[in-house]
This record gives C-alpha cells, sequence and structure tokens, in this order.
C-alpha cells in the first residue's frame, strides 16, 4: 500500500490525480487508524468517520488540513475514542480540521452555521458506520436545499468580501489560487449554490472542471515546492512551480492561471447576477436595437435575426449591453459566436464608429468585452487581439494582463474624453497602444506596424490614421519624460515638441498618458506626477503654438524663497510634507550627503533639483514618499546638519543599515539587469544626461552622486524611478567650470566610477 509521502513525491502524478491518490492513500490510514481506536468498544457500530471539505470533495493537496467529523450515537466516553484517533494523526506532523458531534447536533449545526454546512455538502464516509454516516450526510444536504435562499445570498455576500480581501486570480502578479476572484473556493462555491438551487447554463460545469483541474495542478506543486500549505504564488516560486506543474516557463504558467481565472470569474458573475438581477429589470422586451430587446435585465437577440449577414451586429448588442449595464443573454451569445463572421477588409461602413461607441462606454464596456472574448469574438473584428489574450505582464508596475489592461486604459479614457476635441481617437489609442505587446520586438515600434494595417482596413482618414499611429509611438513620451528629464530645459522641451509634431497629438496624449499610468497600477500614477505632466504639456503647447522659449523662463526651482535663503549664506534645511530643501555653502558632495541621510532615514527619493550661484551658495531640494504616518523629519534634521559639518560617518552607518536591511521582496518576474551608465550629449544645451541603472540596495543614490561628485561634476538635477528591485537614476551634470562632457575618454571614466561605486555595495 502506498503511503502519503510516495504520493506526494512522484513526481510523474500532477494536479487532481495526486489529489485523489493522496485522498485515497489517507483513506486508508485514517481506516486503520479508526479501526484501532475503537477496537474494544461495545458500541463501535454507532460511530462513524466522515471527511468534510476538500478532503470530502478528494481534493487533498499535499499540505492540506484533513477536515473530518466525528459523529456517534450517544458514546459515553467518545472523548477518549477521539483521542486515540486525533493523537496518531498528529504526531505524524498533520494539521486536523476536526470535530466530535451526534447526529442531532451536527444536522442543527448544518442549518445555521454556514461553514459547517458547506463544509458537508461533499462529505463522504471513511470509516465506520456507512449507514449512519450517510444519513447524516443526507440529512444536511436537505437542510442545505431548505434554505438554499437564505444560503445563497449569505454566500454571496461571503463572496464579495473575500473578493476584496485576495484580489483576482488572473490579474495579480501573485494571485492567492484558491481565495483569489476566478480561484478555486470560488469552483467550489458555485458547487455550493448549484446543490442550494442556482442552476449552471449548458457547459459550465464541462469549464469549470476544466479550470479546476488546471488550479489544482498549480496548487499541488506549489505545496510540493514548499512544502507548506501556501496558496498565494510568489515570484520567486513562479519558476519552480511551473516546472512542477509541467509548464514549460513561468510566463506560460502564469498565462495559463490568468486564462482560468477569467473563465472562472467570468462564470461566477453570470451565475450571481442571476441570483440578484437588476432593479429595472423587466419580463417585457424592450427594443434597444433592430433586432435586440432586454428582457431581465439581459440584452437578447430576436430568433429571425441573420447574425451571418451583418458582422456589425455584434458591436450594435454589446454597445446596447453596455449602455444598460446588462449581461447579453448566454444563448445569444452563443449564436453569435456560431454565426457571425470575421469582418472583412475594409470593413463595413460605419463600423468603425460601432467600435467607438462600445469604447466610450467607459468602465461599463469592460464586462461586455469579456463576455466577447470569452467565446473568441473580438479576434473576429481584430485578428491581431489573439496573442495579447490572457497575456501577463510580470513586472512591478502592471497588475493587469495586457488584455485587461487595454480595456482598463479605454474605460480611463473615456472618463477623461471630456472635453478632449476628439474623443473617437483617444480611445483607439487606448485601444491600440500596447497592442504590440503580443508579439516580438519593441512593443511600441510592433504596434505602429500593426496599426498600419489596422487603420486601412477601419476605413480611417490617412490624417486619423496618422494621430492614432504618433499616440502609439509616443504613449511613453510624456511619463518618462517628466519623470527623468529637467523639465526646466529648453532642450528637453524642444525634444518632445518635435515628437508630437501637433497640438492635436499633444491633447490626446495627455489624457492617454493619465488613463494608461492609472490603468497600469497603482505606484504608476501619483499627484507628483501628474503635476509634472502637466508642467510639461503646458511648455511643450507654448512651443507648438509659436510661443519664443527666449522669452520664458522654464526654471521651477530655486523659487524666490530660496534664493532669498541662498543670499543670506548659511545652512538651512527647510522640511514639508514631502520634500526637503537644503541651503548650504557650495562644496563638492553636498548632494550626495542629503541623498545618503535621506537614504539612513529610510525615505525613497522620487527626484530632486539643485542650483548654485557664483556666491558659492548651493540650494538641493529633494522630494521623497511620505509613509501613511508621515515623516518625523527631526532626527533627518539633525543628521543632514551633521553631514554637512562634516560629523556623520555616513559611509559606516549606511554599510551598517545595509548589513541589517531586509531587503524588499521581488516585485518583477525579472531578474534586475547588470548596472549601465548611459550618456545623452544631445538631451540639454547645457549639461550631459547621464542614466544609470542598477539594483536596488541601500544608499545606491548617495553612492552613485558621490561618485559623480569625486570627479568633480555638478549635478542639476536629478530624477529616481524605481522599477521593482532595480532603480534608474537620471542626472544632468555638468563638467567643472560649467558644460556638457563631450570627451569620450572622460564619459568612460564616470562609467568606471559609477558602475565601481554601485557594485561595491
Amino acid at each position: 500500500m502506498l503511503n502519503r509521502n510516495e504520493v506526494i513525491n512522484d513526481l510523474s502524478g500532477r494536479g487532481l490525480d495526486v489529489c485523489q491518490k493522496l485522498s485515497d492513500v489517507t483513506d486508508e490510514w485514517l481506516s486503520a487508524l479508526f479501526n484501532e481506536a475503537v477496537a474494544d468498544e461495545k458500541k463501535s457500530g454507532d460511530i462513524v468517520l466522515i471527511a468534510v471539505g476538500g478532503y470530502g470533495r478528494r481534493e487533498l493537496a499535499p499540505q492540506s488540513d484533513l477536515d473530518v467529523v466525528l459523529v456517534h450515537d450517544s458514546v459515553k466516553n467518545i472523548g477518549d475514542i477521539a483521542s486515540r484517533l486525533w493523537y496518531p494523526i498528529w504526531d505524524a506532523g498533520l494539521k486536523l480540521g476536526h470535530a466530535v458531534r451526534t447526529p442531532k447536533e451536527t444536522v442543527k449545526l448544518c442549518s445555521t452555521d454556514l461553514d459547517t454546512a458547506t463544509s458537508l455538502v461533499t462529505a463522504r464516509v471513511i470509516a465506520g458506520n456507512h449507514e449512519l454516516g450517510n444519513k447524516v450526510i443526507e440529512e444536511a444536504a436537505k437542510s442545505w436545499q431548505s434554505k438554499g435562499r437564505q444560503w445563497l445570498i449569505e454566500l454571496h455576500g461571503r463572496v464579495r468580501e473575500r473578493h476584496v480581501q485576495a484580489g483576482e486570480v488572473a490579474f495579480l502578479l501573485e494571485p492567492n489560487i484558491k481565495e483569489g476572484l476566478g480561484g478555486l473556493r470560488d469552483i467550489h462555491t458555485l458547487h455550493w449554490a448549484v446543490k442550494a438551487g442556482l442552476d449552471l447554463l449548458p457547459g459550465d460545469e464541462a469549464d469549470l472542471q476544466h479550470c479546476n483541474g488546471v488550479l489544482l495542478n498549480v496548487r499541488v506543486a506549489l505545496h510540493r515546492h514548499l512544502g507548506k500549505p501556501v496558496d498565494v504564488l510568489r515570484l520567486e516560486d513562479q519558476r519552480t512551480v511551473a516546472e512542477l506543474a509541467g509548464y514549460a516557463t513561468d510566463d506560460a504558467l502564469m498565462a495559463a492561471i490568468a486564462s482560468v481565472g477569467r473563465r472562472v470569474a467570468w462564470i461566477a458573475d453570470e451565475v450571481w447576477a442571476r441570483l440578484d438581477p437588476p432593479a429595472h429589470s423587466s419580463p417585457h422586451p424592450q427594443s434597444v436595437a433592430p433586432g435586440v430587446h432586454v428582457i431581465n435585465g439581459e440584452v437578447h437577440l430576436d430568433d429571425n435575426v441573420n447574425i451571418s449577414q451583418d458582422p456589425t451586429l455584434l458591436l450594435r448588442v454589446a454597445t446596447a449591453a453596455a449602455r444598460l449595464e446588462a449581461r447579453i443573454d448566454r444563448t445569444s451569445l452563443d449564436r453569435l459566436a456560431d454565426n457571425c463572421p470575421s469582418w472583412p477588409d475594409p470593413w463595413p461602413a460605419g463600423a468603425s464608429d460601432d467600435l467607438v461607441a462600445l469604447l466610450l462606454e467607459g468602465p461599463k464596456a469592460i464586462p461586455v468585452l469579456e463576455s466577447l472574448d470569452q467565446r473568441n469574438l473580438l479576434i473576429r473584428v481584430l485578428p491581431e487581439w489573439e496573442p495579447v489574450r490572457s497575456k501577463p505582464q510580470r513586472n512591478a508596475f502592471h497588475r493587469y494582463t495586457v488584455d485587461r489592461h487595454l480595456w482598463q486604459t479605454i474605460a480611463n479614457a473615456a472618463e477623461l474624453s471630456e472635453g478632449v476635441p476628439r474623443p473617437d481617437l483617444l480611445v483607439l489609442g487606448a485601444l491600440f497602444h500596447d497592442l504590440g505587446k503580443g508579439y516580438p520586438g519593441d512593443h511600441t515600434e510592433v504596434g505602429v506596424e500593426l496599426f498600419s494595417t489596422i487603420g486601412p482596413r477601419m476605413g480611417l482618414s490617412d490624417s486619423d490614421q496618422a494621430v492614432i499611429s504618433s499616440l502609439i509611438d509616443n504613449h511613453l513620451l510624456l511619463a518618462d519624460t517628466a519623470t527623468r528629464r529637467d523639465l526646466s530645459d529648453d532642450a528637453t522641451i524642444t525634444m518632445v515638441a518635435e515628437k508630437v509634431k501637433s497640438a492635436l497629438v499633444l491633447d490626446l496624449l495627455h489624457p492617454l498618458t493619465e488613463a494608461d499610468s492609472k490603468a497600469t497600477g497603482p505606484s504608476a500614477w501619483s499627484d507628483w506626477k501628474a503635476e509634472l505632466i502637466k508642467v510639461l504639456v503646458g511648455r511643450v503647447r507654448h512651443v507648438l503654438g509659436g510661443g519664443d522659449m527666449q522669452e520664458v523662463m522654464w526654471r521651477l526651482f530655486p523659487d524666490a524663497t530660496v534664493l532669498e535663503l541662498m543670499g543670506a549664506g548659511g545652512i538651512s534645511i527647510r522640511p514639508e510634507v514631502d520634500r526637503i530643501t537644503v541651503v548650504s555653502p557650495d562644496t563638492p558632495g553636498t548632494f550626495s550627503k542629503v541623498a545618503g541621510v535621506l537614504s539612513l532615514s529610510g525615505l525613497d527619493v522620487l527626484g530632486a533639483e539643485a542650483h548654485s550661484d557664483e556666491q558659492g551658495m548651493a540650494a538641493s531640494q529633494f522630494r521623497v514618499v511620505p509613509p501613511p504616518t508621515g515623516i518625523n523629519w527631526t532626527p533627518v534634521v539633525e543628521n543632514l546638519e551633521k553631514a554637512l559639518s562634516g560629523r556623520l560617518a555616513l559611509d559606516s552607518r549606511l554599510a551598517d543599515r545595509a548589513a541589517t536591511y531586509r531587503p524588499r521582496r521581488a516585485t518583477s518576474a525579472q531578474a534586475p539587469s547588470q548596472p549601465t551608465v548611459r550618456f545623452d550629449d544631445g538631451a540639454s544645451s547645457n549639461a550631459t544626461f547621464l542614466e544609470v541603472r542598477a539594483p536596488d540596495a541601500v544608499g545606491i543614490l548617495y553612492s552613485i552622486t558621490k561618485a559623480i561628485a569625486d570627479l568633480g561634476l555638478d549635478i542639476r538635477h536629478a530624477r529616481v524611478l524605481t522599477l521593482g528591485n532595480e532603480v534608474v537614476d537620471s542626472f544632468y551634470v555638468s563638467a567643472p567650470g560649467g558644460g556638457r562632457i563631450t570627451d569620450v575618454t572622460y564619459q568612460q571614466e564616470i562609467s568606471r566610477a559609477v558602475l565601481y561605486a554601485v557594485t561595491s555595495r
């Protein structure tokens, strides 16, 4: 007879097969323990051991709890029997979920406690009096069905609470494959709901079984890898789990999880919608378009509609569903899937307008687009969509798969479209801006190339195609420039103006940038970023409108107050909510000392500005990320005063902090690349742009800026960007005495010094 460890360690088995084998060998083991525990009992025929929960379903993963109930009919010494049964299980190192009850107690608890009731929905007898056990299970099932509506309402409430806590399986970088939206618990809950009287539609049961198999396979692999009951699939575990689960790569694993997570979530949403239909729903058909009616809150196609002769009917149905916040009736959706033809080249007249109408519905369009994609209908409209379906984006910024990111960007753009000169081009730009991510190569270049064939197919004018192509080509321009370049430098403004070329593109690119950033993740958009982009857009618009840059002072820093402090001489430190300004005599290394003290204080720097005057004074302003509790600036200011006066052993203190610092967990599937230094002499008229990429570490900004200062360079402007466990720091530096650094040999020495500084840490 196999034992549990043999099943767990036999890597030839996967998923449900392992769970069932593990359940079976556990049954045999517990049966033997049960027989030993009751061997000398006169009333052993009045006792039964029942498996409940996942064990009852025969879905026992390697590190799952053993959930059992010992049911007895008034056996007085049942406590002694239970102890003889439980202790060997505990001694084996297994976690046991157990209860001891009479049949009456069990059935009564099933009528009041949801957890007990659901655990018995899939219960089965392991050992003992099978007749007694099956009777208890039957009575529990009757109790569950009799309170069906009440339990369904409570189940639905639990589902919503759980999703808020665990997030979505399909879109999280590190999904909870059991508790998340679209995870195993949703599949279990749907089965419980069916037992309570809620029906699944044809085909859903088979789909759920498939999804259950995929997720169980991942769960088994995760338990095998970690040797403990973990259901959150962390980045650092994904490669090994992929191998154990039989996937070629960790990306393939995450794509499979995203696909089934979306499927389960879609089925679940539809099931719960039938439990709680919209308040405005009516059984009487209401016409919303030719051949399209709304009945009981669902959009239906008339039986006599000839779908094969009208490819654009698909979008009219979708737009009606989005506008009314209604679901497309499953039968109608299946008819569309069976009969809707692929769109011709070129599209039918007015088809692009129909697409725009759907996209402009904003967030209401997302569940409708999801429904269309569940039946492969989007690729009938746009064949280029296929490669981005469920494609993961496994880095620190992105929380969505590529397809969902595009939908969310469209929804955000639609909400920002009021007052935009061409809302239609805005949402189309949002649709296509990342389409290239499904293909090899630079996604922006690929996206422009893809649209060069899509635009004519849609029947767009040459001028509209040019605008959308520019939006795709430049969709990262404003964010990258604002957060990494000096907005007070004429060369920065000129560069952006030359790329966007027109005020129309700029006016569309601004909301697209915000929509794209917000759809990326919470760390990709902030008030600081919004402020920088607004300043950049205003200055570029001035230039595109024919304004003379020589007539405008772009500088944001120093302001009048800082100039006054510089004129007074001495050291002045002025902290604010999210920034600190330091004025001091202009001595080498001042900038790096401020950066070092901020790092010593655990503050993450977003960006910095620096300025020096002919009177030998310097000023710098560092913007930081304040923690939720705010910043206690007092010790920071004290350390700054010591550092600037040479009374703080900054290198030693940073080394001590680094030695005890717990590194951040990886937030990207990709390991940090090797450190690099890049120069751009054309980014400024009077300074050299220097970009440093390196793995993040305590005091990394201090190390870089100290190396720059040691070579006698002046830092005029800095931007700090942390991408997962990698930093991308940008600096505008001037040679001693001012001017750009054009000598290649000198640049090589700077690069050498900076690379040594970051690698030696």
